[in-house]
């Protein structure tokens, strides 16, 4: 994330000291060195600010954006470490309490500002559907005390492949992980300092450059490993990141490592900034990250530091020193701060649209919230006599309040909405047990439902339909767990028939109502769930720990699934899912061929399987838009929505022991495709139904399941 010290960051480099002056006692003498101005690395601040915005304005055009916070963490470490350097020079030590109060005031007032407006927005339903509500506070709640990377590292968010609704406060990871940095970094160079001094006749430079040394090396190998183990989490831990602050560190301690000549400080910085463009456009949600691959923008951006002359006009110290890009790299932390709130806000503001045009003028809103943050937050915060004149306890002290203030905001948008959060949750209930006539895909299916008309009804309402989801995430495993976790429901009768549902999250959508038709029906519903990973016998093109946890899911389920005594099989699965195509002629006849492979394991045993064509996906949750705008402006066009080949039709066709469900034309008309049909609500994200829609569908569901347990007992 872009740091906010401005005044000792990147323009600072420090040289030898000649001279040590005596600083009042309650002020950190970050001065203590002579320094000279190096604009060139605030220029690489706007570079990496408008990787990361641009990303999130646009993820399709700038697959690789993300690494814009690599970027941001290898100044940190270049700054930062220079700072303390400096004043370990000085004065043989570093004051905790000053340094920690110095970037308290540099960084909490905009930092909480942006938190605060957060939070008064969670509280109004009007903004925010009610459904995101405890997910939002848990965020700001962990945002505001900075540990909201170990809060989504311990919940295993997957920044890069985000399947649901992020919430508003999702990019303080970075911010919080910087945050961790500020406290460990100096403890570590204190400490190097002290055996230096201690065993090494005072050679603190030496010693504080190894044990940073080691440090970037040891965080580094951590990073490689656990990307390959755990790459959802390892994209938040704390230590897996410390080799890219290392990085910087060691080019503000180690002079060899900055180049001066005219012709290498050219090809290196064009280099990094070359390098940097291509990884932004290359990179993507399937490059295992961070890993190895982030050595990448890392070394990217240390070249673009490394590179000091700055005689021609041409140099990239030259072109990154221009105003625009001055400018930016000024406003790059509140620009930052302010960014994803806004678009995540957005489309659920009244008579705000989705267009290219709201998009750019978000954008234009973004730079300009961000200017009045740097000119009447940041700036005066810094130099707030009521602080800076007195002990760093009382910043200290008065940071730790302010962060109290925000989290008793946040606390306070649960307690105000809890009760409709409650009623909401209680009228969903109530739908589901008492659904009306025609409902849903009635409407569609049911010839006798032909004149129902439910108007502009909308059930569950737009701002609940997130929590309309199956209850029982304990049988549903994700990203690198390979568990063949099972469940079963339904009829104890050991005679009573088995039905196995197995698949992806669009199996694992179904769950609920597959367990209401095994109680009604009298039989025993066993399944087996993992997120994006289908029962299909053809690997995944994804690579890393993610593709190989999905094979070894699916043959540790396939085992089960040999030794279960099993009646029929229901499979589902998303239309879009990323398969190899290595040794066919595409990844869809690499799709097909798997599902066939997969589904004659039961069928060459006689147990009939159905399936069903994937529902359509959105770019974008259509409860945004059906919260602030009539519903027939929220269709969206078949062809963008709809795969034009499902590899599980293609599949089934010809298969006689297969039966195929296909609810496309009650999604979708000729030309577009509804998120509302006979007054249900379809779905609870982009892509995945509310259990009360699927609900609708049952009676087909339990039709197919019933004709393929009698087709099986009369064979």
């Amino acid at each position: 994330m872009p740091s906010a010290d401005h005044d000792l960051g990147p323009q600072h480099l420090s040289v030898p000291a000649k001279t040590v002056t005596r600083e009042p006692r309650d002020r950190s003498p970050e001065h203590a060195e002579p320094s000279r101005f190096i604009p060139h690395v605030q220029g690489l601040r706007a570079i990496a600010v408008l990787c990361v915005v641009l990303y999130h304005f646009w993820p399709g055009r700038l697959t690789g954006g993300y690494i814009g916070v690599d970027i941001f963490f290898v100044i940190s470490g270049f700054l930062i470490t220079a700072h303390l350097m400096r004043e370990l020079t000085a004065t043989g030590t570093v004051k905790l309490g000053q340094f920690w109060a110095r970037r308290a005031r540099r960084l909490l007032p905009a930092s909480l500002l942006v938190l605060l407006f957060c939070a008064v927005v969670v509280m109004s339903p009007y903004l925010m559907p009610t459904s995101a509500l405890p997910n939002e506070v848990r965020e700001i709640l962990a945002s505001t005390f900075y540990v909201e990377n170990w809060y989504l590292a311990l919940n295993s968010a997957d920044y890069l492949n985000h399947s649901g609704s992020p919430t508003t406060v999702q990019h303080y990871w970075s911010l919080s992980l910087e945050e961790q940095f500020y406290v460990m970094w100096p403890l570590i160079m204190l400490l190097a300092a002290w055996i230096g001094v201690k065993f090494f006749r005072g050679a603190r430079r030496r010693v504080i450059i190894t044990a940073l040394g080691i440090v970037t090396v040891v965080s580094f190998a951590f990073c490689v490993v656990f990307t390959i183990t755990n790459p959802a989490p390892a994209y938040f831990v704390t230590f897996g990141r410390m080799w890219q602050f290392g990085v910087g560190a060691l080019i503000a301690l180690v002079p060899m490592l900055r180049v001066r000549g005219a012709v290498g400080s050219f090809v290196l910085g064009w280099g990094g900034i070359l390098l940097l463009l291509y990884v932004a456009f290359t990179f993507d949600g399937q490059t295992p990250f961070p890993g190895y691959m982030a050595a990448l923008p890392t070394l990217g951006a240390a070249a673009v530091i490394a590179a000091a002359n700055t005689e021609r006009w041409w140099y990239p110290t030259r072109i990154l020193a221009i105003r625009p890009a001055q400018f930016v790299g000024d406003i790059s932390y509140s620009l930052y701060l302010w960014h994803w709130p806004l678009i995540v806000i957005a489309p659920s503001v009244p008579f705000w649209g989705l267009t290219i045009y709201h998009r750019v003028a978000l954008l234009v809103l973004c730079f300009v919230l961000a200017w009045l943050t740097k000119r009447f937050v940041e700036d005066p915060a810094r130099g707030w006599k009521v602080l800076t004149s007195r002990p760093a306890r009382v910043t200290l002290w008065s940071s730790l309040a302010a962060m109290i203030v925000v989290g008793l905001v946040a606390a306070s948008a649960w307690f105000v909405n809890a009760p409709l959060y409650g009623q909401g949750t209680r009228d969903i209930a109530e739908l589901q047990q008492n659904p009306p006539d025609c409902f849903g895909a009635a409407s569609v299916l049911d010839s006798s439902c032909a004149d129902a008309d439910f108007g502009d009804t909308i059930l569950p309402a737009p701002g609940f339909a997130g929590i309309d989801r199956p209850e029982n995430p304990d049988c549903f495993v994700q990203l690198t767990d390979s568990r063949p976790v099972s469940c079963t429901f339904g009829s104890d009768d050991p005679d009573a028939p088995r039905v196995a549902l197995i698949g992806d999250s669009h199996a694992y959508q179904l769950l609920s109502t597959f367990q209401r038709m095994a109680d009604e029906n009298g039989w025993q519903l066993v399944t087996w769930f993992k997120g994006a990973c289908p029962w299909n016998a053809t690997p995944l093109s994804t690579p890393g720990a993610f593709g190989a946890a999905c094979t070894e899911w699916r043959e540790r389920v396939q085992n089960a699934i040999d030794d279960a005594d099993l009646d029929a099989v229901f499979t589902a699965a998303i239309a879009t899912t990323p398969y190899s195509a290595a040794g066919y002629d595409s990844s869809y006849d690499a799709a097909v061929a798997g599902y066939r492979d997969a589904w004659s394991t039961v069928t060459e045993r006689g147990i009939p399987v159905i399936t069903v064509v994937d529902n359509p996906v959105w770019e974008t949750d259509p409860n945004k838009c059906l919260r602030t705008h009539d519903m027939s402006e929220c269709d969206g066009p078949r062809s963008d929505l709809l795969v034009e080949n499902d590899p599980l039709r293609g599949a089934a066709s010809g298969l006689d022991s297969v039966t195929l469900l296909d609810f496309t034309d009650v999604f979708c008309g000729a030309d577009t495709c509804a998120p509302v049909v006979g007054g249900a609500n379809i779905y609870r994200d982009q892509d995945h139904l509310t259990v009360t829609f699927a609900d609708t569908l049952a009676p087909w569901y339990t039709e197919a399941i019933q004709t393929a347990l009698a087709n099986r007992v009369a064979s």
